[in-house]
């Protein structure tokens, strides 16, 4: 009843393929997602504010959630609870999407970062691309795990299974794919060879096996697909039993992932087209469409990126692109899909394999090498994690990794040694700047984070630690004694107590040492607080300045360096 839905859950990265014509990458897209195709696309173009974003399954939700739920339940043996699960893992996604943009807490979704994201899509991609080995072999009895040892050793204990038609034609189609993307890539005015390879192939693999079912019966094929709008889900809601953690679970990854890609697609061609949208707003339609369409036989869907390229592309210039999308699934729906009764399960396959392969971001990873270490090390994190153990723990141990980066920086902030550019008033790193001078007498220090609980012992250490490199130098290069510390708070944004408190005895122990301290260029906030806890009016003689430059002229033409009482 639901064939259609099922076969896109499990098979839906070939929604990444990007068809020339706009008519034909509907009828390609409609074999694979059924009615996520036609009932949310006509709920975004009442709710949504982005007038490109094209609306459908998605890749990356789509392999979370055939991932996580064939982990626990198998489509073979018991396909009304997949269905079950499916339908609700996507009610509580949208439920998810629709209150985080109710109650404005997008941020959450931020916590996944790109190196992340990067991780993940390579590791899901291998995975996916291992598990179509099945259609391309021809097996029949394949492990239902997604985790890479398990599939290859099912891979090789069912070599008695292989079919040689199915790997000859399955291969050859697969040479064909990959042949006519790497043709496009290398020449960009062929774009539509690489475009137009998969439904080619769908058309001639089927038209071979309805020729020639005598010497094909070992090939497996789709079969009946029913014509017409599937029926109402809203039955098939699964709201109790021992299965409801899982559909929560498998909800919230795969909302926070079409989210994030939704968003990220909505906002890619707002910035190409100079105009806005309003991210609460569409976390509240990408939600509430799912929360419906979950009702109507749909799961999971978002903001497409390449059915937006392809609005884009044909010159669409509203959100009615998305009505006319679904008017084009719906005659698909209605007429063709008995067409695709002898359509082989391998060119399926090789399609989805063609499809992943640009989901692996190699360029990227080296990126995240040369540039961010610990960026490196969340995406090894995450792809490792996807394709060793499950989704949702590779997902889960990037995101830690992430999390303690975040803290690292908090708790670790950055301080640097200014000096003077000669000739001006500007102050700048001096191992940055080569031609940036220390200033006799002066130690200034650069504070690049809130003074927080987090981080002000770690500050108020780092800049004794600061001072005490400097006496050092200063006594071996025989120069002239340290008189003034000077600190730079520009970046300092906010403080608390905590914060307070460490300047306070950060001054006190400067003191010890006869020296004065200056702070130059508190922020608003900032300044209230110091000016309620009364520590600024120790700062009020000679210690608070607007720049740099204007402390370090005025204390350093003044007669004395006296130190101010406590």
């Amino acid at each position: 009843m639901c064939k259609n839905t099922l076969l896109m859950i499990k098979l839906t990265t070939t929604t990444k393929i990007v068809v020339f014509a706009f008519l034909l990458n509907q009828v390609l897209y409609v074999f694979f997602s059924s009615d996520s195709s036609f009932v949310p696309p006509l709920i975004y173009s009442v709710l949504g504010s982005s007038r490109h974003m094209g609306i459908g399954p998605v890749s990356i939700a789509s392999l979370v959630m055939g991932t996580m739920l064939n982990e626990e339940v198998s489509f073979n043996k018991d396909s009304d609870l997949y269905l079950q699960l499916a339908f609700t893992s996507t009610f509580f996604a949208g439920l998810f999407q629709a209150s985080l943009g109710l109650f404005r807490l997008g941020f959450i979704i931020d916590f996944l970062s790109k190196a992340t994201l990067i991780g993940f899509m390579a590791g899901a991609a291998v995975v996916v691309a291992l598990q179509q080995l099945k259609g391309l072999l021809g097996i029949t009895h394949f492990t239902g795990k997604m985790q890479i040892i398990p599939v290859m050793e099912s891979v090789f204990n069912q070599k008695k299974e292989w079919s040689w038609q199915t790997i000859v034609m399955g291969f050859s189609f697969l040479i064909l794919l990959i042949a006519a993307r790497q043709i496009s890539l290398m020449k960009p005015k062929l774009f539509w060879a690489s475009a137009a390879a998969p439904l080619v192939s769908v058309i001639l693999s089927t038209l071979l096996v309805f020729l020639f079912k005598s010497r094909f019966q070992r090939v497996t094929t789709i079969g009946h697909l029913p014509k017409g709008v599937n029926p109402p889900s809203i039955n098939k809601l699964h709201f109790r039993g021992s299965h409801l953690s899982l559909a929560i679970k498998v909800g919230l990854i795969t909302g926070i992932l079409s989210l994030t890609e939704g968003v990220a697609v909505g906002r890619t061609f707002a910035s190409m087209e100079d105009y806005q949208i309003d991210g609460n707003k569409e976390m509240l339609a990408i939600g509430l469409m799912n929360i419906v369409g979950c009702c109507f036989s749909c799961y999971v869907t978002t903001g497409s990126f390449s059915r937006s390229a392809v609005n884009y592309n044909a010159g669409a210039k509203t959100i009615v692109s998305n009505i006319v999308m679904a008017a084009m699934v719906l005659v698909t729906l209605l007429f063709l899909m008995p067409l695709f009764y002898y359509t082989p399960d391998l060119i399926l396959a090789a399609i989805i394999i063609t499809a992943v392969i640009g989901l692996i971001d190699y360029k990227g990873a080296i990126h995240l090498w040369k540039l961010d270490k610990l960026d490196f090390l969340v995406f090894l994190c995450s792809f490792f994690g996807v394709l060793f153990f499950s989704v949702q723990l590779g997902l889960g141990i990037a995101v830690g990794v992430s999390v303690l980066k975040i803290i690292l920086h908090v708790t670790r902030p950055n301080t640097m040694v200014l000096g003077n550019i000669p000739g001006t008033q500007i102050y700048r790193s001096i191992n940055c700047y080569e031609n940036a001078l220390r200033e006799p007498c002066f130690l200034i220090l650069s504070i690049e984070s809130p003074i927080l609980f987090a981080n002000s012992t770690y500050l108020q250490e780092r800049v004794l630690r600061w001072v005490r490199e400097e006496e050092e130098r200063i006594q071996e290069n025989n120069e002239s004694a340290l008189k003034c510390v000077i600190l730079d708070m520009t970046a300092v944004t906010a403080t608390d107590t905590s914060g307070i408190d460490a300047m306070f005895e950060l001054r006190k122990r400067l003191e010890r040492r006869s020296l004065h301290l200056v702070l130059v260029n508190l922020a608003g906030t900032v300044m209230e607080k110091l000016h309620r806890s009364k520590l600024l009016d120790l700062f009020r003689s000679n210690g608070l300045y607007l720049t740099i430059g204007e402390a370090v002229a005025d204390l350093s033409s003044s007669s004395s360096w006296n130190v101010p009482e406590p």
